[in-house]
């Protein structure tokens, strides 16, 4: 007997489009991300310089992960398509923002707490075993930043009282003259991708998935964070020192902390909203 969730799957077959039947298999998840108590402070512009020095620290770690994954496997007949680094690479103006946050040595003081580590070791673990994956989180990721960073930018920018675009430049996409017309090409080469039914089905899941992983990081609660770090520091690696402490693991499980990393969901699903129509 069938599930309910192959039965859903099947559903999204309607659509000819990979893209399109992402969009159809990821609905509840969108619904989901978009009506959050984040989603609606975000919105009305309450954000504090601290939820966005975190938010920066989760969405270089996603970033790296990502970004390395996608250049080993460049070649890979799934991901070619669809690799700018060029127009889309987001690793360096994050590494700029947070160095004018956090200053020359950032390396060492930035934390990152177990459900964004959760994602980047999902997205090491495909790009090692399954390239073709990454193809949902890309999709996921960039056309969503890409989509929502103009208006995220401005809230921001209002938010923390900068007088300039100084410590903004993730939101900025200077390689894409137009992002309509960009979205356009993306969408296009995407759907070009060849995927036997397996392989595209396991795109699919993945798109959930990867909304799952970004829900996970948003309502992670002290109390499972404790439960699975215990009196492990859960930090980001250093070129030269290793920066964990036990002072560390508190602020990863702080509900400051808690909603700040949970903005990466916000600037995927604010940007779904408009990409996706």
């Amino acid at each position: 007997m069938e599930t309910l969730k192959s039965i859903f799957f099947k559903m999204t077959f309607c659509f000819s489009d990979l893209s399109e039947q992402i969009k159809a298999a990821t609905k509840e998840n969108h619904i989901r991300a978009e009506n959050t108590q984040l989603m609606l402070s975000y919105q009305k512009g309450q954000i504090t310089l601290q939820q966005y020095k975190v938010l920066l620290c989760s969405l270089y770690e996603i970033y790296k992960a990502l970004e390395e994954e996608l250049d080993r496997n460049s070649s890979h007949p799934a991901v070619a398509p669809i690799y700018f680094p060029h127009e889309l690479a987001r690793l360096e103006s994050l590494e700029n923002d947070l160095e004018y946050f956090f200053g020359q040595d950032w390396e060492k003081r930035v934390i990152v707490p177990a459900a964004t580590q959760r994602y980047k070791q999902r997205l090491r673990k495909i790009g090692q075993e399954k390239p073709e994956l990454l193809v949902a989180h890309a999709y996921t990721r960039y056309l969503g930043d890409l989509s929502g960073g103009q208006v995220l930018g401005k809230i921001t920018q209002k938010s923390l009282g900068l007088s300039s675009k100084e410590g903004l430049s993730f939101f900025s996409f200077p390689g894409v003259s137009s992002p309509n017309r960009f979205k356009q090409l993306y969408r296009s080469r995407m759907n070009s991708v060849e995927l036997t039914e397996e392989e595209k089905a396991a795109v699919l899941e993945e798109a959930v998935e990867a909304f799952e992983l970004n829900i996970q990081v948003r309502e992670q609660d002290s109390g499972s964070e404790a439960a699975e770090t215990g009196t492990e520091t859960v930090c980001l690696q250093s070129k030269h020192v290793e920066t964990c402490g036990v002072g560390a693991a508190r602020f990863a499980a702080s509900p400051v902390l808690q909603l700040a990393v949970g903005l990466c969901v916000a600037l995927a699903t604010v940007g779904a909203a408009m990409y996706g129509k």
